[in-house]
């Protein structure tokens, strides 16, 4: 449609972004009133999450939109990097579907709905690009000719070239029949589809091929995070019907459903607790894989038998909280990593688990699986990892790998890297966002940003040789519980101790233990 210049508005004084046909392409006369029909849609729209057109210039045969400068990467560079989170992933998701519903009202669709055409602005807004390809409801009949469909912006991929446009089409799109709202119900499931995942839904490597895809295959449902809540999956498959007819009827219905889960994603979860049915992914995985994570009893390796109980309750023992105990199938070809640390470990709110697994390929990384189903997922990019621990608001997992300390979301996506740690004995994750942990072997304990940067010295040694490890930010996060010793093969010599974050101060809580762990009752 034509190509971007950044410029400056003399004027007004402001950078602008200015789209100009090329010349070899102002004589196309369908052409150039597509374009001037750009100028008038883009000219109705007003709305933060749409790209806003300043005019339309004209000098000779030259013609320019002046529109909006938006900072920042496109949906297509995020996604590049990998599966995005799940709450970030939908908030995003929210606000394109904010935009379309506006356009909406206005009898407008887009028509070419991809990554590249939405902008993630430093400030966390997305700002919906390129209405040049939509169509007012109003206006004559969509165009039959499939050559005419839009714009086919070919991206260098590993694979080999993926066709943008038309992997984004609706299958009514792709074979040249008149579309209406639908089509970008249909391009807004496959955006979010691959927010989620990190992979293009269909792809080719010709137009042809690509949309015969589009038209004849199904999505990929295992594909998505086995952590994708039930309530977005069923978001998705109505997205995406290749029937228009049975597709969702409006964004808007789109928009409302993310709202809610945002509002109070534990719903589901909720609800499944009372009625004692858990709620499982519908994706099928692997058959090897199911077998290392699904709960089946007669191949279970006991992972956890847990008790919870109140030792004390007004000087007697109290009977109202009874034992419950948890297991979770590692299969039988699986193995728990139990080398150096914690091989698992609970979520603050105790709504999930996540451990240390050596898959049958030789292969270790963390397996996080929330308690409300059977399944489990590998988290991606944690290979090698040990050592997992939890952020306190549950969110996130630190853990070591490779030399590095890193940190993952429970929804998926990229492992990233916070700072170096030569070795791992243990990590906790303070209130204040700060990450305490032990880097070297022989050594004492650090401090670091969980947002990443060099890590500072939190305790030395005393004379000699020794170790402080496996730290535990106490609540509060005004003091660390941790490991001390000298005699870092045997531990014989080992004591708990208490650092004060505020002074430096230290105690000695007892002598001739280790791997010490603060619970509630204040024990």
């Amino acid at each position: 449609m034509g190509e971007v210049y950044r410029a400056t508005d003399s004027r007004l004084n402001r950078d602008v972004a200015l789209k100009i046909v090329p010349a070899a392409l102002a004589s196309d006369e369908q052409r150039m009133a597509r374009f001037e029909r750009e100028a008038q849609l883009l000219a109705a729209l007003n709305h933060p999450h749409i790209a806003t057109i300043h005019g339309l210039e004209e000098a000779g045969t030259t013609r320019a939109l002046v529109m909006e400068l938006v900072p920042g990467p496109t949906l297509a560079e995020r996604i590049a990097q990998g599966p995005i989170p799940l709450e970030e992933a939908l908030n995003i998701a929210k606000q394109i579907a904010e935009a379309l519903e506006y356009a909406r009202e206005r009898g407008i669709i887009h028509r070419d709905l991809k990554p590249a055409n939405v902008k993630l602005t430093p400030e966390g807004q997305v700002k919906l690009l390129d209405f040049g390809l939509a169509k007012a409801m109003e206006d004559s009949p969509a165009m039959q000719d499939i050559s005419n469909s839009p714009t086919l912006s070919a991206v260098a991929t590993k694979a080999g070239i993926i066709l943008g446009t038309a992997a984004y089409m609706s299958p009514e799109q792709a074979k040249g029949k008149p579309v209406d709202r639908r089509a970008d119900i249909w391009s807004f499931g496959v955006v979010l589809y691959e927010m989620l995942t990190g992979k293009t839904l269909y792809t080719g490597e010709t137009a042809p091929e690509t949309m015969a895809h589009v038209i004849t295959k199904q999505p990929e449902w295992n594909a998505l995070p086995a952590m994708t809540p039930p309530r977005i999956r069923r978001l998705l498959e109505r997205c995406l019907t290749k029937d228009p007819k049975r597709r969702l009827r409006d964004i808007g219905e789109a928009r409302i459903a993310i709202e809610d889960y945002l509002a109070n994603p534990g719903a589901e979860a909720a609800a499944s607790a009372v009625s004692g049915v858990a709620v499982a992914p519908a994706a099928a995985e692997p058959a090897w894989r199911l077998a290392m994570t699904w709960a089946v009893a007669a191949l279970c390796a006991l992972l956890a038998a847990l008790g919870f109980w109140r030792p004390w309750a007004g000087g007697t023992r109290s009977g109202a909280g009874l034992p419950v105990r948890l297991n979770s199938d590692i299969g039988a070809e699986g193995k728990l990593y139990t080398d150096y640390g914690a091989s698992e470990v609970f979520s603050p709110d105790g709504t999930r688990i996540v451990y240390v697994v050596t898959e049958p390929n030789g292969v270790r990384r963390l397996y996080l699986r929330a308690l409300d189903q059977l399944q489990a997922t590998a988290l991606p990019g944690t290979d090698t990892a040990r050592d997992p621990f939890f952020s306190p608001d549950g969110e996130w997992i630190g853990f070591f790998a490779g030399g590095l300390l890193k940190k993952i979301s429970v929804h998926a996506g990229g492992a990233i890297t916070i700072c170096e740690a030569s070795t791992s004995r243990g990590g906790a994750w303070g209130e204040d966002g700060t990450i305490v942990f032990e880097g070297l072997a022989v050594g004492g304990l650090l401090r670091v940003s969980s947002a990443g940067g060099k890590a500072e010295e939190l305790t030395k040694l005393n004379p000699g040789s020794g170790t402080h490890r496996w730290p535990q930010v106490l609540p509060g996060g005004k003091a660390v519980l941790f490991t001390a010793a000298t005699q870092v093969n045997t531990f014989e010599d080992a004591s708990l101790e208490i650092l004060d974050l505020a002074t430096g101060a230290r105690k000695t809580v007892y002598r001739g233990g280790f791997y010490g762990r603060y619970v509630k009752t204040g024990h």
